[in-house]
């Protein structure tokens, strides 16, 4: 939960271009997922996976929480595990390899 201000701004600032969060959440309970999304004001896609052993987390191997992967256009993870700052200068440097490719 100590990431969603930081995710929630970095949202904001790419609301424009092609940029997105997916949020996975483990909760067992359907309804304490909703409440907390509500709470916590998440905009973004977000899924719930009823626990550790859900689809999701046991296909990209989710052993700690959170998880942060980033990938690019091509559906590569460049990045995992970056926070902060961090994660905020990945996702500029992959738009702008992505504007790059487009030529603009």
């Amino acid at each position: 939960m100590l990431e969603i201000p930081s995710q929630k701004a970095l949202v904001e600032r790419h609301k424009d271009e092609p940029f997105a969060i997916l949020g996975i959440n483990t909760d067992g309970d359907s309804q304490e997922y909703l409440r907390k999304r509500a709470e916590f004001g998440i905009t973004w896609r977000s899924s719930w996976q009823g626990g550790l052993d859900g689809p999701i987390p046991t296909q990209w191997g989710v052993d700690s929480y959170p998880t942060i992967f980033v990938l690019d256009a091509k559906h590569v993870i460049r990045h995992v595990d970056v926070r902060g700052e961090a994660l905020d200068t990945a996702v500029e440097e992959l738009l702008k390899e992505l504007a790059d490719e487009k030529g603009r």
